[in-house]
């Protein structure tokens, strides 16, 4: 199996039903799908590879003394004792960062921060254009899903970035590069490594790589909009594994609702049936994620879900 690959420039032109078909069918069947002719200049792409690795290079110091390491390192000084070691469950062998409009933002390299405003416009802008699709394809009229996640239009969508390294890890084994989990928000814009591998997404209960492809964004849907598609498209499991030889990057964006925003589902629930998917304040069910992320998602819709009220005595 492999991970749907949509050339997004046909959109405009004579094969546009068949790619709204593509990526209906990467939201509906994957969950995940990799866009290529996305509109995000190659040239900027390259230089935000450039801006983030040196931000690494920058921190790698520090990870190389982060809980993760020195966790590592205890295990396998242990297994040398000839003591029987379990692989560490409740950690990632990540070194991240975040930036959004209104957090601190590293100031080296000097490039850093004029490099991914102008790479964070332009993928606010294809997430978009990506949501408009997922609308026409829901039947929704256009804007609906953006609408739904500014409290119409109350409030800002939040738009994050997650910077992320995963180091060579000598012990593959002991440790997960990130747990396999579900985004919590809306629709995520990835720009994976294009030499070294490492993310899986969960597929018919068979993990599958999303494979390298220079160049390419990658798009998966998160939980709300399995919630506003009433089920149609679900939010996908996905995983990166350690490796031995490599320092693999990911830059990850999150085109969420607003905390404020009330999500419920914007089309008829599929195969769960009426009432599958509640409706609820976004900001709660970040409360919920933020301790249930590595855990199944039906859970923490469960656990946002109002109340029934009682009946009259």
């Amino acid at each position: 199996m492999v991970v749907p690959v949509i050339d997004f420039s046909k959109l405009d032109g004579a094969e546009r039903a068949e790619t709204m078909a593509q990526i209906a069918n990467g939201c509906e069947e994957w969950g995940f799908f990799q866009l290529v002719n996305h509109g995000i200049p190659l040239e900027l792409l390259e230089r935000v590879k450039k801006v983030c690795s040196e931000c690494y290079r920058l921190r790698e110091s520090g990870f190389k003394s982060s809980e993760p390491v020195r966790t590592l390192d205890a295990l396998v000084e242990a297994e040398r004792r000839g003591e029987a070691v379990a692989a560490v469950d409740d950690m990632d062998w990540e070194d991240i960062f975040y930036i959004h409009d209104g957090s601190q933002w590293p100031s080296n390299p000097p490039e850093f921060k004029e490099t991914m405003r102008e790479y964070r416009a332009g993928l606010r802008k294809l997430a978009e254009r990506v949501m408009e699709a997922m609308d026409e394809n829901l039947g929704l009229d256009k804007g609906s899903i953006k609408s739904a996640f500014s409290g119409e239009g109350r409030h800002e969508p939040f738009f994050g970035t997650k910077v992320s390294h995963y180091p060579p890890c000598p012990r593959p084994d002991l440790i997960t590069g990130l747990r396999a989990h579900t985004d919590a928000g809306g629709v995520i814009l990835l720009f994976q490594d294009d030499q070294v591998g490492g993310l899986e997404v969960l597929k018919d209960g068979q993990w599958t790589d999303v494979q390298p492809l220079a160049g390419a964004i990658v798009v998966n849907t998160g939980d709300q909009i399995e919630v506003l598609s009433g089920g149609r498209y679900r939010s996908a499991w996905h995983r990166v594994l350690p490796m031995r030889d490599g320092n693999r990057r990911s830059i990850a964006s999150f085109y969420n609702p607003a905390n404020e925003a009330t999500i419920s589902p914007a089309v008829a629930a599929g195969a769960g049936g009426e009432g599958a998917y509640p409706k609820y304040v976004f900001g709660d069910y970040m409360d919920v994620y933020a301790k249930q992320k590595f855990q199944a998602k039906e859970p923490r819709f469960e656990a946002v879900k109002a109340p029934k009220s009682s009946p009259a005595a």
